[in-house]
């Protein structure tokens, strides 16, 4: 057996092998708009004992580089899928969706196209679905959002907590206004893949005891849910006397079983040939307004972002100052191959710019997630580096997949202006990548 992952079909069944130490076995069982896996991911081993693999996605613009048009296309595939099964509404745009998604280069712009009567209350989960979820939200005419997140403000209570428990950093909170949930709305529940529903199920109680409601739905690109933990929702909903719904883009069954331990994580000494590469700072304030509040180390955060919410008009708002400004960033484009790196939660803005950006850009954020590297065909890690956070020295931040020489460009997104020192173990090790060009971009200052 080759120390690659390997793909087999039999029918609906698909195996993965991970490196000669796990397989992963899947049967899917519902896939309504006949999506290939292949589109949607690949996978990886987890530096994590909680939980053995990661579905490294292909649209999600995370663990890997991904045109950033892609990412905004899967949330409205999944908002149409949500439009059709579960409020049985006509979606005539979904034909044209699925057409895109199927296309190496899709020219896709995100657009409204839920009617207004349909008015919930959508959250996205942090770190890694902030984007997804705030581009589902971009699909609605009349709708508010926000993402949970990691962050803790001074001064501030969250309105709820709650836990992730299989995650790197597993505490979610939710720092938002009281009438956002003092409400009968339904709530949507937007993450990238559920492997157990554990967590959905976790929020649901939390923000249950303080806001009951009667309607819950649970939206994911992947749903992975056993019989036996989607018969937790079900006793879930007789429990509370509510009703979840469940929307994914591919539903089926996972087993998975470890066979072999993987080796002890080789450190990458690659050395590299001196390569000349320019450094520009560049700001983004004008555009964009601080919140009152900041972080635990004083660092301001933005009022647009989703994490204090946000409603739809405020949003065609935000799209109109996401587009000025990304005109500021194509002035300063120099490169014919460009990609842009949002910041851990910080997703969904840089994602927006770069799909604005022009050309050849590729987007992808840095992860808390330790990952085993390893660069052999097919896996899902094969590159990566590890530096700690310019915003939160405290806190490591992780970039996989991108190979020295791939880009000459590099624009990386931090949500606020940090101090140059802190800057230099990131730009330490963006340097070996050979690029010719890096811009830093802020978008709020530190003293607002």
């Amino acid at each position: 057996m080759k120390d690659t992952q390997i793909l087999t079909l039999s029918k609906k069944t698909y195996t993965y092998t991970i490196l000669d130490a796990i397989t992963i076995d899947i049967e899917v069982a519902t896939n309504p708009y006949q999506l290939q896996l292949e589109e949607l991911f690949t996978m990886a081993a987890r530096i994590n004992k909680k939980r053995s693999f990661l579905f490294v996605s292909k649209v999600l613009g995370k663990h890997l580089p991904i045109d950033p048009q892609k990412g905004l296309l899967v949330a409205a595939l999944l908002a149409a899928r949500y439009a059709e099964s579960i409020k049985d509404l006509e979606c005539p745009v979904r034909e044209k969706l699925v057409e895109l998604f199927g296309q190496n280069k899709a020219k896709f712009e995100s657009h409204a196209f839920i009617e207004e009567k349909v008015n919930p209350v959508i959250i996205g989960f942090a770190e890694t679905a902030t984007a997804l979820g705030h581009a589902f939200f971009d699909c609605f005419e009349n709708a508010e959002y926000f993402h949970t997140t990691r962050e803790e403000l001074t001064g501030k209570t969250p309105l709820i907590t709650f836990e992730e428990e299989h995650s790197h950093a597993t505490s979610h909170r939710c720092y938002i206004p009281l009438e956002l949930l003092n409400n009968n709305r339904e709530i949507i529940l937007v993450d990238d893949e559920m492997t157990t529903g554990k967590t959905a199920i976790n929020i649901i109680q939390s923000i249950h005891a303080q806001f009951p409601r009667d309607e819950y739905t649970v939206v994911s690109i992947l749903d992975w849910r056993s019989d036996a933990n989607k018969q937790q929702f079900k006793q879930l909903e007789k429990t509370l006397g509510i009703k979840i719904n469940s929307v994914s883009l591919i539903a089926g069954n996972v087993e998975v079983n470890e066979i072999n331990k993987l080796q002890e994580q080789e450190n990458c000494k690659d050395s590299f040939s001196n390569h000349e590469t320019t450094i520009k700072f560049l700001s983004l304030s004008t555009f964009f307004e601080n919140a009152a509040v900041t972080t635990k180390n004083n660092m301001p955060l933005m009022k647009a972002t989703g994490r204090f919410g946000i409603d739809s008009r405020a949003n065609t708002n935000l799209h109109q100052k996401i587009n000025s400004a990304s005109e500021v960033l194509r002035q300063h484009r120099t490169g014919e191959k460009t990609l842009c790196i949002g910041t851990g939660e910080f997703m969904y803005i840089p994602m927006k710019l770069a799909a604005a950006m022009g050309e050849n850009v590729f987007y992808q954020s840095t992860t808390r997630s330790p990952i085993y590297i390893k660069d052999v065909q097919d896996y899902g890690a094969k590159h990566g580096f590890q530096f700690p956070n310019p915003e939160d020295q405290s806190v490591s931040h992780f970039v996989y997949n991108i190979a020295p020489g791939t880009y000459d460009e590099l624009f990386f997104f931090l949500e606020r202006e940090v101090a140059r020192e802190d800057l230099k173990p990131l730009l330490d090790q963006v340097e070996k990548l050979q690029l010719k060009s890096i811009k830093i971009v802020f978008f709020v200052h530190e003293k607002g």
